[in-house]
């Protein structure tokens, strides 16, 4: 069955959710979209992709993450036997816990099955899940297909050990509710507000009633990184965004993103792209 039809329509503005198979061909160009995607690599003796800037040769069984607005390129491999998850990147936002997943993992862009044999084992089962309901006649397949991305992301913060280690000694037992809850009001009013004068870790820390110093090692429990790397993440976001939807100049980009000049933009932008910011826009793709 040819299920590469799943992929032509516009899903990113509709649905929260698609899934499909069957594409042809065994590689495809570089490029990026506002979607996330989690590959399911196929069999073969050659499976090699490209996330930003590293190269990944993998084997059967292996899932590639590639998360909102990064860029990937297929270099070779058995595309028609792979299974490709889609999601939006708004629905990933609509919930702190799935928004934290995501920042947490945002470096880790490939899970092998010789590494880690059990998780992949349960997230194999989760996307057969998927694929199983996707398929089917049910009126609420979108809702069952979103609570199985959930699962899998969930099951994905089970294992965060097994990535960072460090973080054993220091998982959540350090705050309470209402401090959690002061730190979400804390992203969210940065996320709204990135041309604020003061985004400072201090002024920050103030806003969540806590000092400093908790403040920065309660931040990376969180969310899985410094503050600053965060925040420039943030502010990488918002530029991609932008880039998406209209033509406008560059140095409008750089200061509605947070960012203080049009140097430092192009340096960060460079460093987490390997591109300029108009070499990037470039090679946006549409959901059509």
């Amino acid at each position: 069955m040819d299920f590469s039809q799943y992929e032509t329509y516009d899903f990113d503005n509709i649905s929260a959710f698609n899934l499909f198979m069957g594409r042809k061909g065994r590689s495809y160009k570089r490029h990026w979209h506002s979607y996330g995607e989690i590959i399911l690599v196929g069999p073969g003796n050659k499976n090699i992709f490209k996330v930003n800037q590293d190269t990944y040769d993998l084997v059967e069984g292996d899932f590639v993450l590639i998360w909102p607005r990064e860029m990937h390129e297929v270099v070779d491999t058995n595309l028609e036997d792979a299974l490709i998850i889609q999601f939006s990147n708004s629905f990933m936002n609509s919930l702190f816990d799935l928004q934290r997943i995501m920042h947490f993992y945002r470096n880790l862009h490939v899970i092998c099955i010789n590494s880690h044999p059990e998780l992949v084992a349960q997230l194999r089962d989760i996307a057969a899940k998927m694929k199983e309901v996707f398929f089917s006649d049910s009126m609420d397949k979108e809702l069952k297909c979103c609570m199985l991305l959930m699962e899998f992301m969930m099951k994905l913060d089970e294992h965060k050990n097994e990535f960072v280690p460090e973080l054993d000694s220091i998982k959540s037992s350090g705050y309470n509710e209402e401090l959690m809850r002061r730190m979400i009001a804390v992203t969210d009013y940065i996320k709204n507000n990135l041309t604020a004068d003061d985004l400072s870790q201090a002024s920050m820390a103030k806003m969540a009633g806590i000092s400093k110093d908790y403040f920065s090692r309660l931040f990376k429990t969180v969310t899985g990184t410094n503050y600053s790397k965060w925040l420039n993440m943030i502010r990488m976001e918002r530029a991609t965004e932008l880039l998406t939807i209209d033509n406008r100049p560059l140095t409008e980009v750089a200061m509605l993103s947070g960012f203080q000049s049009i140097p430092s933009f192009n340096r960060v932008f460079r460093t987490e792209k390997g591109m300029s910011p108009g070499e990037y826009r470039s090679l946006f793709v549409k959901e059509n």
